[in-house]
């Protein structure tokens, strides 16, 4: 053991001007986006609203609300809770409080599907009716929106999850044998009527079901529960608990500039020509033909772009050591898969990758990969996952726990990383349970394990799906399960997108 303890400065962000500031909030209300000045900037946000007649409403009170400033803060705690200015004064684009098109939802009809008794049926069902105004906007408006906003009722929210229970269903009663005979593909006699049996070779989770389907249209989703568009910071009893207006403004806000073409700010510490590839696994329901699982690749820039690539299913999850791994022929297939699909965007000349995986790299996936690794380019292999088994813990005198950005240094390849912890900016710990750190080994090829955390302490700050100082874990691991249930847990799905904006 050669132990040692390091702190990393928390990782800068460009902005307009090629201003540098470590809190996207900051540097977005002083200077703007990173692509404020650049061609590609969008001037124009496109949009179109689906929803019931209640949630339309809500959204364009909201929308018309995220052109002004919300200034409050609890406790007057600005440190934690930054003013947001307004959407222009921080994007350089204006929200219109007008889509170019709504499609108003029955409400009756809406929340009748999501009492459909059995799980795939249901959101399968609530899925259908959000499809219906996603294909009229494809197929018969002339503008092509940028992003369409869902607005959904907190009750198709509550009912349609996996582990949802849902009071007064509706519907036939199915045993678990038939669900599993439908989810094989397979019909049990006697029959009455046509069963069809798409629902049930599809995500039970509504949100991500809807991203897998919608993906054919070409239109970026937006899903807000309608209790998230409160234009209040006050939370009564027993509704639900939300984050000041400020915080929303700025996170909705966020995430809408960047499914709308836009790039809110880059990443200081990524190098040119250097790309972190995530690996991520989910068990499959079927497992009768030996396929326990599939495997997914995103695909992350210097620039903050994202890839997603589909692999292959196959035999990839092992029972006795809970661990994913590949073959040397998919783990050729996924890694070229990646890389053809980033040539194909245009993507520029490569110099190093590194695949950052939960699961640990065997020599024989290593190999896969190097195989489809182009000649010249360095490859490194790197499990991250959170240190939760060992429960290995800092702790330092005074209330506040450890320092965000603090690595504890193992040996020359292995170490932990706090992603989560005390920030300085905030003068606070923004979480509620002892922070986990980050288990970093680097399991094939050469690399400084300092420099490894530093970039994965880097790629913390790259989710656009909000607006915060920093996360937990890194992009490329933090997104694994969105992912792979999104792509993975949905494989009837055919027309697949390859753009990160469309699975967050």
């Amino acid at each position: 053991m050669n132990e040692s303890l390091i702190i990393f400065d928390e990782p800068e962000l460009e902005f307009r001007y090629g201003q540098r500031l470590k809190d996207p909030r900051d540097g977005l209300a002083l200077f703007g986006p990173f692509d404020a000045d650049s061609p590609s900037h969008p001037k124009s946000l496109p949009y179109i609203v689906l929803g019931t007649v209640s949630g339309i409403s809500q959204f364009k009170a909201w929308s018309e609300a995220m052109n002004c400033p919300a200034i409050y803060a609890p406790k007057e705690n600005f440190r934690l809770w930054p003013p947001y200015p307004g959407f222009e004064a921080a994007f350089c684009s204006r929200w219109s409080s007008d889509p170019i098109w709504s499609y108003p939802i029955d409400e009756h009809q809406l929340l009748e599907a999501s009492h459909t008794r059995e799980k795939h049926e249901r959101s399968y069902k609530v899925v259908d009716i959000f499809l219906k105004g996603l294909k009229i906007a494809a197929d018969k408006l002339d503008q092509k929106p940028a992003v369409a906003v869902c607005v959904v009722p907190d009750e198709i929210y509550q009912n349609c999850r996996p582990e949802s229970v849902v009071s007064e269903t509706v519907g036939e009663l199915i045993s678990k044998k038939t669900v599993r005979s439908r989810q094989a593909g397979q019909l049990e006699l006697p029959l009455y009527g046509e069963v069809n049996l798409e629902p049930y070779s599809l995500s039970p989770d509504f949100r991500r079901q809807l991203k897998a389907r919608s993906m054919k249209y070409d239109i970026p989703l937006q899903i807000i529960r309608e209790s998230s568009l409160r234009l209040t910071d006050k939370n009564q009893l027993g509704q639900r608990t939300l984050t000041p207006l400020s915080d929303r403004m700025w996170n909705i806000g966020t995430t809408l500039y960047y499914k709308c073409g836009g790039k809110p700010w880059r990443l200081v510490t990524a190098r040119e020509g250097v790309c972190y590839i995530g690996i991520a696994f989910r068990r499959a329901e079927d497992t009768e033909k030996g396929k326990t699982a599939c495997c997914a690749a995103q695909m992350f820039l210097n620039t903050g772009d994202g890839i997603v690539f589909l692999g292959d299913f196959g035999p990839w999850y092992s029972p006795k050591t809970k661990q994913f791994q590949l073959s040397k022929a998919s783990a050729y297939d996924l890694l070229r898969g990646v890389l053809k699909t980033y040539s194909e965007l245009g993507g520029k000349e490569l110099t190093e990758i590194f695949l950052h995986s939960r699961s640990t790299i065997s020599n024989e996936e290593f190999e896969g990969y190097q195989k489809a690794c182009p000649h010249g380019v360095k490859l490194v292999g790197i499990r991250v996952r959170p240190d939760i088994g060992n429960g290995f813990r800092l702790f330092r005198t005074g209330e506040m726990p450890v320092l965000r950005g603090t690595f504890l240094r193992n040996n020359e390849r292995s170490g932990l990383l706090w992603g989560s912890g005390f920030k300085p900016r905030l003068a606070t710990y923004d979480g509620w349970e002892t922070p986990t750190p980050l288990q970093i080994d680097i399991q094939h090829g050469d690399a400084v394990i300092e420099r490894v955390a530093q970039d994965i302490f880097g790629l913390t700050k790259l989710n656009y799906n909000a607006c915060r100082l920093g996360e937990s874990q890194p992009v490329t691991v933090g997104f694994s399960d969105a992912v792979g249930e999104i792509l993975i847990s949905n494989p009837t799905v055919s027309e697949r997108k390859p753009n990160f904006k469309f699975y967050i």
